[in-house]
């Protein structure tokens, strides 16, 4: 196609696109990331439990006699009975010369 007068001549144009921008940053790598928890924190050891008392049973003891001298509350018999199950299958049935543990106060 000829070029008439006093028309512009866009022969030499090209197609598409070009920026002086720079190039987009490569997307970060994460491949190498591992999941998991550290801590430079020093371990702390949690208390020793305190320590429990024994009381051996006389006749005539009930697990809330046992309660109301070593708590001042005799409904606090249960701690009693929980700490001693390796023992005793009924807080009804304690038995002379039984040794039982006493947690200490909560």
């Amino acid at each position: 196609m000829a070029n008439e007068p006093g028309k512009p001549d866009f022969s030499n144009v090209k197609s598409g696109a070009s920026s002086t921008a720079p190039a987009p940053a490569p997307k970060p790598d994460f491949s190498n990331v591992r999941s998991g928890v550290e801590s430079t924190a020093p371990i702390v050891e949690p208390p020793p439990p305190p320590e429990m008392e024994t009381y051996t049973v006389v006749k005539g003891d009930t697990l809330s006699k046992i309660a109301k001298h070593f708590y001042g509350n005799a409904n606090k018999w249960r701690p009693i009975f929980e700490a001693n199950t390796d023992q005793l299958d009924n807080p009804d049935r304690i038995k002379p010369g039984q040794v039982l543990k006493i947690p200490a106060k909560s």
